[in-house]
């Protein structure tokens, strides 16, 4: 029989001697980079701040390399701390993975907790309403939804999976699309009857606009699809909100005009609550992502939390291009 007792390592073993030297300083290391600090990343650690710069100095030394930039103001990576940690956190994230699948094997049902970013009018209309039968279905599995009009960052906010709009363009995640993402432009019956619908892009610098900004302060551009090209509009508004949930209140209260996901509007379109125009030039080539890590092997909470919201948003009645109901300008009244 072969013999699977384990033995003391070596003093002279290199590998022994290197791993017990390193090892706490690349964990600690790893920690100041993920959490942007030595303080920060000595509450997670559990430790003290000395004992997190202590751990950095004798890695420094061991390599013989300065890791970190750093004076009483700022903190940043050298040339040589960005090549070392990209070298280092594959295996960290191996190991990750290793300890959360036996935790599982041993667990049975899904369990564990998720963080779950989406931008906040996907979230609150989409997401959120989905989540009592998720919690039904997997009573084991804890969740946060963090809402943000920027992109989630998977490593700074530890972020699982994340619900995006628009085009994807980063190969480091593997995004799936859900349903493709119409933008539609509408009113009020009454913005309608007193100001008219524009029958071209060109006739909205006349219209009562209403903008969405971000919480950076960026005004989002109106995006058109003419002539097969896409195009952004900047249009000066009368309105500009940074929540788009109050965009929706104020096209409903007739105080312009607006371009909204359909998601946010198809059942307002429906019962006439809103009246849809310009649809010939709505934008086709985006869509609702959802996004996770590129990793060969997930973690099974995360696993049936994509399965069930790919499934759930893909059997919801989410688009109207092909049913809206639009009404055709009439002469303003003044």
């Amino acid at each position: 029989m072969p013999d699977t007792s384990i033995r003391r390592p070596d003093a002279d073993d290199p590998f022994a001697r290197s791993f017990s030297t390193c090892y706490a300083g690349v964990v600690t290391f790893l920690a100041v980079v993920t959490e942007g600090s030595f303080a920060r990343a000595a509450d997670r650690l559990g430790v003290g701040r000395s004992s997190v710069s202590r751990h950095v100095q004798r890695l420094e030394d061991r390599l013989d390399a300065r890791l970190f930039q750093r004076t009483t103001r700022s903190m940043s990576l050298t040339r040589e701390g960005e090549l070392f940690y990209e070298n280092c956190r594959p295996g960290i994230e191996h190991l990750a993975q290793a300890l959360e699948d036996m935790r599982e094997l041993r667990s049975g049902p899904p369990s564990g907790h998720l963080r779950v970013g989406s931008t906040p009018g996907f979230g609150r209309k989409v997401i959120a309403p989905l989540l009592r039968d998720f919690h039904a279905r997997y009573p084991d599995i804890t969740l946060d939804l963090l809402l943000n009009d920027r992109p989630a960052d998977f490593s700074a906010d530890r972020i699982d999976v994340a619900f995006r709009d628009g085009r994807m363009e980063d190969s480091a995640i593997v995004a799936r699309r859900l349903i493709p993402m119409q933008m539609i432009v509408c009113a009020s019956p009454s913005y309608a009857h007193r100001h008219g619908l524009p029958r071209h892009v060109d006739e909205l610098a006349r219209h009562r606009c209403i903008n969405l900004c971000t919480a950076s302060g960026r005004v989002t551009e109106w995006e058109f699809r003419i002539d097969g090209v896409t195009q952004r509009r900047q249009l000066a508004a009368h309105h500009t909100f940074n929540d788009i949930d109050l965009v929706v209140r104020a096209a409903l209260d007739g105080l312009g005009i607006a371009q909204l996901p359909a998601y946010q509007v198809c059942d307002l379109l429906a019962d006439g609550q809103l009246l849809s125009c310009l649809g010939q030039h709505a934008p086709d080539d985006g869509g609702h992502y959802l996004c996770y890590l590129s990793r060969k092997h997930l973690p099974t909470r995360i696993r049936v939390f994509i399965d069930y919201m790919i499934e759930q948003t893909r059997a919801r009645d989410l688009q109207c291009l092909t049913t809206m109901t639009t009404l055709a300008p009439l002469e303003t009244i003044d």
